[in-house]
């Protein structure tokens, strides 16, 4: 299977450029996938030049790029600060993630990722972790539930979803995507194809606890950037991108409260490089209709 058909890299271009690769330096490509923007940076890179790539996924692992410069960390990005001090990479020139699932995840069936086939409703990034969406279904709370579905997913009946679930689980197992669907089909609102996204997308991210991994990333990539180097953050969606905004505006996760008679001013941490999201070309939505939502900031260590 070829690297295009594996996973389309996204803003490829735009990233490259932006993250200003120093040839002898060391880059990590915090999501592997199916390798596309890990070859791009590699071509930048001299022989001197070291790529440390993160991906817990299996299948990734399989597609590594052998390659003499690359090291392949077998793990979830969120254990970034602990397994580059592992590799004796304490201090890195630039960080790259493409917070998007890969292609190749969404076109597997049995990974239960899409809606389009019939599957397990399994959505584990991590394969060898057992907590599957199916579990996630059969097990929380309706207020979590309702939780879930309305801050990932932002789906408008999110109160009528959980509710719903909670009330069906005890005599309709949703063990499979079929038998989810089917659940809560009476129930889909506006678009289905457009409902059953959100609701997936909402079920990926709790499975997975992809944002509460995206803290850890970015907090540690504050502590393991050397001054210059540049952290570049690709997002598909606008919990993921307001995170990323604040962190790389404000070095925090809260909006900044604009107060000009705060006496304690943090030391800022970033500089913007990009003061407004990088979005896809007009070429590259033609091509590749996953570009669409996605969203490129980059920013440089300061101190």
């Amino acid at each position: 299977m070829g690297e295009q058909e594996y996973h389309l890299p996204v803003l490829l271009q735009e990233t490259i450029e932006l993250l200003d690769i120093n040839p002898s330096g060391i880059y990590v490509d915090a999501t592997f996938g199916g390798g596309g923007h890990s070859r791009a940076v590699l071509e930048q890179l001299g022989e001197k030049g070291r790529l440390i790539v993160f991906d817990q996924d299996e299948d990734a692992y399989r597609n590594r790029i052998i390659d003499d410069r690359v090291t392949f960390v077998q793990q979830n990005f969120r254990h970034l600060q602990r397994f580059l001090k592992l590799h004796k990479a304490e201090q890195v020139d630039g960080i790259l993630a493409d917070l998007g699932v890969s292609s190749h995840q969404f076109d597997t069936a049995e990974r239960g990722f899409s809606t389009r086939f019939e599957g397990d409703l399994d959505m584990r990034m991590d394969t060898r972790t057992d907590f599957t969406a199916a579990q996630l279904l059969a097990t929380y709370s309706e207020a979590r539930l309702q939780l879930i579905f309305q801050e990932y997913g932002e789906v408008t009946n999110a109160k009528t979803l959980a509710q719903t679930i909670v009330k069906q689980r005890k005599t309709h197992p949703m063990r499979t995507i079929t038998a989810f669907k089917s659940v809560i089909q009476p129930i889909v609102k506006g678009n289905p194809q457009k409902y059953f996204a959100q609701v997936f997308q909402a079920l990926r991210i709790a499975v997975n606890d992809e944002l509460g991994a995206l803290k850890d990333l970015l907090e540690q990539s504050a502590n393991v950037l050397k001054p210059g180097g540049r952290l570049a953050i690709i997002t598909f969606h606008s919990l993921e991108d307001r995170m990323v905004k604040n962190f790389m505006k404000t070095g925090s996760f809260d909006e900044a409260p604009e107060d000009p008679f705060a006496k304690e001013v943090p030391p800022k941490v970033f500089k913007l490089i990009t003061k407004k999201p990088v979005t896809a070309s007009e070429a590259e939505l033609k091509r590749n209709g996953r570009s669409r939502s996605a969203k490129l900031r980059v920013a440089e260590k300061l101190i």
